[in-house]
């Protein structure tokens, strides 16, 4: 395994459980032989069942239905072997990393898991290369090669020293050849993998039903023998569910309001508990370099002058999320507070004076593009919040739209929006994974932005880099530059909060410091 002195610290860690009740005479079970799968409600449904084509939140049903060479058992600070035995890098430059996989690995369906479906995975996922997809993570890998039936080597065309993150990131999930050819996606609604559960039936926007894989070979120490994961739309309907016990617990897409209200029962009133966490999920605005008006820099930062992010954080979420003023967010190393330090407070006059400067007196016709069903409730009352916020300075004349999530990937991935706002639940808990997926020619937004200086200096210099607390620097001039393009624009930091029934055990511990939720650490409780 790689040297943990040389890699990142895990910085998004679940915090205290603050319970709406007091649990007595009940303990875990150290069995998974529980009455039923546990079932989850989330807002935040996959828009493929593939890996190639995935670089969002569809990872969250990744980890628990796909293997990765290096993934995160619990307490693991670092990528800790999970289809590998082992792994590390083999040079003293960080361009070489070796791993070898553990013995008998197999598909769900029988199929036997080798070096060579190692290879095939990953070259597949740069081969089919879909716009805004993970072949972006893939920047410093050169070639991979598999010498034997349990090596996996790969060549890096540059150091790079957090590339075992990437390589547990659940877009580089393992996959059978003879089921996801080299060249296109797998069409079938059904998935092949050797992770700890498997996937038994899938109906898309509504239900996915995962059980026990009995095949699988790796580090989860499962809880439980079946896990539905109902998806919703609205938050509201979401705790309905829990309160009518029809799902266990909510993770992800919890409304402000119902958080508020959750936080305030007490245990007279209800059996729940609310487990509250830190995150380092972000929200931010993408601006489109080609759209006439997004195009012009003047434009993007008189609109950084009078974003009022307070006011979002306060009136929209209900201080449930905080202000944020960089791509970078607070508890990572190299967060800074440039958009604030660059514009201040909001105010009108000094927007005005920045369009001016630019010969730009009439009003600014603007249509901001938000996603109708992907990040919660609040979404579309964050986005009048903007619209009132910028036609309120008189210098700009709004209009909003939305698209649900899956036509919406593809509208901002063909460059169809002027504005559009995107979440970014991180890869890797490290300031690179805020900003290399945003930046280049090809990036996960669709929408190139060359940012020269941090593509081929910054970047580059902080992953030769092991100690990840000697790139403060590179990372502070990164932000400084996004800030000057005002390409995109931070607007809120995020928090984790999950909704359990009080016979539910482990949903503390089932985040990863990706917070993508470990499916088989949750329980039901058994009595004394």
């Amino acid at each position: 395994m790689f040297n943990r002195n040389r890699c990142l610290r895990r910085v998004a860690a679940i915090a205290s459980i603050s319970s709406l009740v007091t649990g007595c005479g009940v303990l875990a079970s150290d069995s998974p032989e529980d009455e039923g799968p546990i079932v989850v409600g989330t807002t935040s449904s996959p828009s493929t069942l593939d890996p190639a084509a995935s670089w969002d939140s569809s990872w969250e049903l990744f980890r628990n239905i796909y293997q990765t060479l290096l993934s995160y058992p619990i307490g693991a600070t670092t990528p800790q072997p999970d289809a590998a035995e082992k792994c590390e890098f083999s040079d003293t430059s960080n361009q070489v990393f070796r791993c070898e996989l553990r013995e008998g690995l197999t598909f769900s369906d029988g199929g036997k898991l080798d070096a060579k479906a190692v290879k095939h995975s990953i070259d597949r996922i740069r081969q089919i290369n879909v716009n805004g997809g993970p072949a972006g993570l893939l920047g410093s890998l050169e070639r991979v090669q598999a010498p034997n039936e349990r090596e996996v080597v790969f060549y890096l065309n540059k150091p790079d020293a957090t590339f075992p993150f990437v390589l547990a990131t659940p877009a580089m999930s393992i996959v059978d050849p003879g089921s996801y050819p080299a060249g296109q996606l797998r069409e079938e609604k059904s998935v092949v993998g050797s992770g700890p559960y498997t996937l038994q039936s899938y109906e898309e926007g509504k239900e996915a039903r995962l059980v026990r894989n009995e095949n699988y070979k790796g580090y989860a120490d499962r809880k439980n023998n079946a896990v539905t994961i109902r998806y919703y739309q609205d938050s509201g309907e979401m705790v309905g569910a829990l309160r009518d016990k029809r799902i266990d617990l909510t993770y992800r897409g919890l409304a402000a309001g119902d958080i508020v209200e959750l936080q305030g029962r007490s245990s007279k009133e209800e059996e729940l508990q609310l487990i509250d966490g830190t995150g380092t999920d972000i929200n931010y605005l993408v601006f489109n370099p080609k759209d006439p008006w997004a195009g012009k820099k003047a434009v993007r930062q008189a609109i950084a002058q009078l974003v009022d992010r307070a006011a979002i954080a306060h009136k929209v979420y209900k201080d449930t999320v905080d202000p944020l003023y960089s791509m970078v967010p607070k508890g990572l190393t190299g967060h800074t507070t440039g958009f604030f330090d660059n514009f201040g407070e909001p105010d009108a006059d000094k927007a005005r004076e920045i369009l001016r400067d630019a010969g730009i007196t009439e009003k600014v016709p603007l249509t901001l593009w938000y996603t109708s069903d992907r990040y919660g409730s609040e979404t579309a009352l964050e986005f009048k919040e903007l619209e009132r916020q910028l036609e309120a300075s008189e210098l700009f004349d709004v209009t909003l739209k939305n698209r649900p999530w899956k036509t919406y990937v593809e509208g901002y991935q063909k460059g169809e929006y002027p504005v559009f706002g995107r979440g970014w639940f991180p890869d890797f808990p490290d300031a690179d994974n805020f900003i290399a997926p945003f930046v280049g020619e090809q990036n996960a937004l669709g929408t190139p932005y060359e940012a020269k200086k941090i593509v081929n200096d910054l970047l580059p210099s902080s992953r030769r880099e092991s100690d990840r607390g000697n790139v403060v620097k590179q990372f502070e001039e990164a932000q400084q530059i996004l800030v000057n393009d005002a390409r995109l624009l931070p607007l809120w930091q995020g928090r984790q909060y999950v909704a359990a029934s009080r016979e539910i055990s482990g949903a503390e511990r089932a985040l990863d410091p990706s917070t993508i939720m470990m499916m088989w650490q949750l329980s039901r409780k058994t009595s004394w």
